[in-house]
């Protein structure tokens, strides 16, 4: 299938970023920069065929760098939040910055992966064309243990799947919790509110959180609450229900748990937007996944001037729970000396 290169921008040091653009042939593309190994685009079909972008993004080095919001970034060593900005291995704690409510850490920032220049290489399979970015994370790099080698690898297939997979190496005991922060709207990433699509998520239990989005440890059925999407609901149905974990986070930005089986690549999430007829399927391996719609975004221009703000988007951000590495019964982070970490999460574009 084909797929082209073309420059992106250039970098307060100097450095050339590049932009890949991946075709499948059908109509579909997704494009991705070696900034960050940032995913920048997806186009695909609705019922009728036409083509539109759905996911909010950025078209410039310095949207990229200096916009909030996470868009479309990969997120590690360790995504999501970690209480108290620390956690032990062994006998041994680390410290990392506090950037996020009075306490806590968010996505390992704010020396964010997404600032880096990562090392491109695309190859074609059976499966699709395959672009892979590459990172060499020093010891100590955002305060986390162990040299650490990462590939994540996006293939676009010719079913109109996009799929992710991540792998990490470390000469030391670290965490290794990735995830892409992708913000989508199949209505369109210049679409406007995505109250009215719905969402399924194959989950009877969500980690109940505080005020400060951390999790208290406890696991509570979703049924009969605003967290219940057992059955596919529309985002506006509760979103604004006037229920305590909804009210700590200004709506949906939690993180529910997967009822497969543990390791398990399974269809865990799917999207309908009954307008366009587009769907998203996400299949994943993870145990968990944060369900947010946007309701820090702050309003801003994206892509070919589109205004972007709350409730513009969601995302589903596949992970090991909010801070796992500090709750012993949730499923660990905690990827051991010479191990491989290597997990899989496909979105799957399609039509009704």
């Amino acid at each position: 299938m084909p797929w082209s290169k073309e420059p992106f921008g250039t970098l307060p040091d100097g450095t050339k970023a590049h932009k890949y653009t991946l075709m499948n042939g059908k109509g579909a593309s997704a494009a991705f920069t070696d900034l960050g190994g940032i995913w920048l685009s997806m186009v695909v079909p609705d019922r009728t065929g036409s083509l539109s972008d759905v996911l909010l993004g950025w078209d410039s080095v310095e949207g990229c760098l200096h916009n909030s919001g996470h868009l479309g970034e990969i997120v590690g060593r360790n995504a999501n939040r970690i209480g108290g900005a620390a956690f032990a291995i062994g006998d041994k704690t680390y410290t990392l910055a506090v950037n996020s409510g009075s306490k806590n850490n968010l996505h390992s920032g704010p020396d964010y992966y997404r600032d880096r220049l990562w090392d491109a290489e695309v190859e074609e399979s059976e499966q699709g064309t395959t672009i892979s970015f590459t990172l060499f994370s020093p010891d100590g790099d955002q305060n986390y243990p162990g040299n650490a080698k990462i590939t994540v690898s996006y293939t676009l297939t010719p079913e109109n799947s996009l799929r992710l997979d991540y792998y990490m190496v470390s000469d030391a005991d670290t965490i290794a919790n990735f995830t892409n922060h992708a913000y989508f709207n199949l209505a369109g990433h210049d679409a406007g509110t995505i109250l009215d699509q719905k969402v399924w998520i194959d989950a009877d239990t969500w980690t109940v959180a505080d005020a400060e989005s951390i999790p208290t440890g406890e696991l509570r059925p979703v049924k009969g609450t605003p967290m219940d999407f057992t059955t596919p609901t529309a985002i506006g149905a509760g979103i604004d229900a006037d229920f305590d974990q909804l009210n700590f986070a200004g709506g949906y930005d939690h993180n529910w748990a997967f009822n497969h089986a543990p390791g398990e690549l399974a269809l865990s999430a799917r999207v309908i937007d009954e307008k366009s007829g587009r769907v998203m399927d996400i299949y994943t391996d993870l145990p968990g996944v944060q369900f947010y719609t946007a309701n820090g975004l702050k309003p801003n221009i994206g892509k070919n001037g589109a205004n972007y703000g709350p409730r513009g988007g969601y995302c589903f951000e596949t992970q090991y729970f909010p801070d796992a590495i500090n709750k012993p019964q949730f499923a660990s982070p905690l990827l051991k000396e010479g191990k491989e970490y290597r997990t899989t999460t496909i979105y799957r574009f399609s039509t009704i």
